[in-house]
Formats: structure tokens, C-alpha cells, sequence
């Protein structure tokens, strides 16, 4: 049995990161409900079990990413900058505000839909060039402290919802892509030792499932590095299409289990 789900976990983290990986998603928020609903993964341990999926899978990408100079800038600072100290502060509220897996659920299908459904307006029906404007330096750091709280919930590490937002105001996918995987893994660390720590001082099912989240990140660290080689070759309209289409299933997915 240990066998046949590590091996499950490392289909799956495969598959995912090399269909997020090209939009800059760790693949992550598509792991969680797999795991709540297939694997077993008791709540609140889904969450720093997520993140470390993300702390394993991550480097692959990102490999791929560094070799085509596509990390460096101040995109990148920005959102770990805002998002590192946000997971932390997420993942307290994880564990002593919202333990139960319906009201988490329901926040991130509260979240998703309407994020991927407006990012799927933008791309079909794009706003004139004038009323396009990028969010300013300040704006992109307090909106990632924002999500940094919320990835600290959820488990996801904040650049997994940065990306759809910053898409749909305007910024091209190859360059979010990348400072939103970067983000999503350096705020990952952070939020996975949070836990740890949080673990020895709390009862409960805390701490992450160390052999399923590192089965499933081997599977998303070749995975997202498969994914990352692809991104160049894809359109802009199709990869803004994806990710707001990855987004909106994933909330309906949420929202479907809540109300079971």
C-alpha cells in the first residue's frame, strides 16, 4: 500500500507540473485536492504537505528558467519580498483559526472561480491598450503580502494566485511565469518550517506526510522542468487561456466537495 501511493503521488505530481509549470503554477493547487480526497491526507496536514511538494518540485522549473536568464528582476524580489512573510502569518491562521476542511474549501473556491473566470474575459475580450496599465512596484508587494497569507492557508505558497492576477492586469505570461514559481518556492520553505515548527508545540495532524509530499515532488520536479522547456513554445492567448482555465475547474472542484 505504501508503495502503490508513493508511486500515485509520483504520477501525479508528474502530470500536474508539466500542464501548470508553462503559467507559472507549482501544480500544487491541483495536488491538494488529490490528496484530501484520493490519498487520504487528513487537514490540516494537506497544507505543509503541499508545500513541500513544492519546496521538491520547485528547483525543477526554475533550473529551466535560470538557464534562459528569465529569473532575474525586480518582478521576482517583489513577490518574495511581499509573500515570504505572509505564508508564515498564513500558516498560523491554518492551524489555529481554520482547521476544518469545509470553510477551507469554500475560501479557495471563493477565491479561484472568479479569478480564473475574469482572467478568461480578459484574454477573450481584451480592455483597450490605455485603460492596461501594470500595477505599480508598491501595489505588486502589498498584493503579494495579501496572497502570501492566503498561499500560507491553502498550502500553495502565494505565486500560484499572484499569476493569475498579475496576467489578467495586463503583464505577459513569460514574464510572471517565472517570479511567480520563484515566489511560490522560496515562501514554500518558509511556510513548510512554520509548520514543522508549529507541530511541536500543537497536537493534531500538523506535520506533512514526508513520503507522500516527497513522492510527488520528484514526480513535479521533472515534471515542471518538462513544462518550463514547453512554455517558449506556446502562445500567449493559449497560455492565458490555461491558466484561467486551471483556475476556474479548480475552484468548482472546491466548491463541489464542500457542499457534499
Amino acid at each position: 500500500m505504501i508503495w502503490s501511493t508513493g508511486l500515485a503521488g509520483l504520477a501525479v505530481g508528474l502530470l500536474i507540473a508539466v500542464v501548470t509549470a508553462p503559467v507559472g503554477v507549482s501544480g500544487a493547487v491541483f495536488l491538494l485536492p488529490v490528496q484530501l480526497s484520493v490519498l487520504g491526507v487528513p487537514s490540516p496536514a494537506v497544507t505543509p504537505t503541499n508545500l513541500l511538494f513544492n519546496v521538491v518540485a520547485g528547483p525543477g522549473a526554475l533550473l529551466r528558467y535560470r538557464r534562459e536568464g528569465l529569473l532575474r528582476g525586480p518582478l521576482t524580489r517583489r513577490l518574495v519580498a511581499g509573500t515570504l512573510p505572509g505564508v508564515v502569518i498564513g500558516a498560523v491562521i491554518r492551524v489555529f483559526a481554520m482547521p476544518g476542511a469545509t470553510v477551507f474549501r469554500l475560501l479557495v473556491a471563493a477565491l479561484l472561480m472568479p479569478l480564473g473566470l475574469w482572467l478568461i474575459g480578459r484574454t477573450l475580450r481584451p480592455a483597450r491598450p490605455a485603460r492596461s496599465a501594470e500595477p505599480s512596484p508598491r501595489a505588486v508587494t502589498g498584493l503579494a503580502l495579501v496572497v502570501g497569507v492566503v498561499g500560507g492557508i491553502y498550502g500553495i505558497g502565494g505565486g500560484s494566485v499572484l499569476g493569475p492576477v498579475l496576467v489578467g492586469r495586463g503583464m505577459p505570461v513569460a514574464r510572471v511565469a517565472p517570479a511567480a514559481l520563484a515566489s511560490t518556492f522560496a515562501t514554500s520553505v518558509a511556510g513548510a518550517a512554520a509548520f514543522a515548527l508549529l507541530s511541536l508545540t500543537s497536537s493534531g495532524d500538523i506535520a506533512p506526510d514526508w513520503s507522500l509530499g516527497l513522492a510527488c515532488g520528484l514526480g513535479g520536479l521533472v515534471g515542471g522542468y518538462l513544462g518550463a522547456h514547453l512554455q517558449p513554445r506556446l502562445p500567449e492567448t493559449a497560455l492565458r487561456l490555461l491558466l484561467g482555465a486551471l483556475a476556474t475547474v479548480l475552484g468548482a472542484l472546491h466548491a463541489a466537495q464542500s457542499l457534499r
